[in-house]
């Protein structure tokens, strides 16, 4: 059965109008030895799209899994929504892993029954209208898809949430490059208003034009951040070359 969002208290509606849709304060994650995310502060407020950069392995899947409220063994404070991850602050998520974890074998129709099941705020009619404009047909099976094709799959079913906070991870890596223009103008076009999105990625140039504002991850650590424009303006480079620049240093 789908899970009803559960009502804002007095003070935690409050808290969320008052200050950041997502806050985090030294946020720590440890593998065994490994540091993922070291000490990381970061707030990110509503109505924006912003870029989560970095290299592979640098903390940006460990981020978007703990502010999806998938993990939760960690040090420090972290509040979406102005509540701390649980089923509160999953009710305001919607979240598109790197990796798929539906069946190979599911049809499309399957998944947009699941989706409609799992997800009070899930539009089904919105999902079907996505996956329509991607020319796929709901009798396909993943498993007869390639990779670009499951990625437009799971791209229609994480946008056709009522969500407050969008969290993709990587959601053009798997697609040749024809294609990205496409699948980012239906996130685009499918993101709540008012709601935020933040998308993880090292496709910076593809991105740019995009993006509201940008964080920089390197080793766990926020290497930058700030608005894309003055950035720009600031180092007289394209967000690309920043990027370089400052991953070079």
């Amino acid at each position: 059965m789908a899970t009803t969002p559960l009502p804002m208290a007095p003070e935690e509606a409050t808290m969320t109008s008052e200050h950041a849709l997502v806050s985090v304060r030294g946020l720590t994650v440890r593998y065994g030895t490994r540091t993922a995310l070291d000490d990381l502060d970061l707030e990110l407020p509503a109505g924006r799209i912003i870029g989560l950069l970095g290299e592979n392995g640098c903390g940006k899947s460990t981020l978007l899994k703990t502010l999806a409220g998938l993990y939760a063994d960690y040090t420090g404070e972290v509040r979406v929504g102005g509540h701390a991850p649980g089923p509160r602050s999953k009710a305001l998520v919607s979240y598109l892993p790197d990796r798929s974890s539906l069946p190979d074998h599911v049809r499309v129709r399957y998944c947009l029954d699941l989706f409609s099941d799992m997800f009070a705020d899930f539009d089904t009619a919105k999902a079907r209208e996505m996956i329509a404009g991607f020319g796929l047909d709901e009798s396909m099976r993943l498993k007869e898809m390639s990779k670009g094709m499951r990625e437009k799959v799971q791209v229609s079913l994480a946008m056709a949430r009522r969500a407050r906070v969008f969290l993709l991870d990587e959601p053009i890596s798997g697609v040749d490059p024809a294609a990205r223009d496409g699948i980012l103008d239906r996130i685009l076009g499918n993101l709540e208003p008012g709601s935020s999105l933040l998308v993880a990625t090292h496709l910076v140039h593809d991105l740019e034009t995009t993006l509201d504002s940008v964080v920089i991850m390197r080793h766990g650590k926020v290497l930058l951040e700030g608005e894309v424009d003055d950035l720009r303006a600031e180092h007289g480079s394209s967000l690309d070359q920043i990027f370089r620049k400052v991953y070079r240093s």
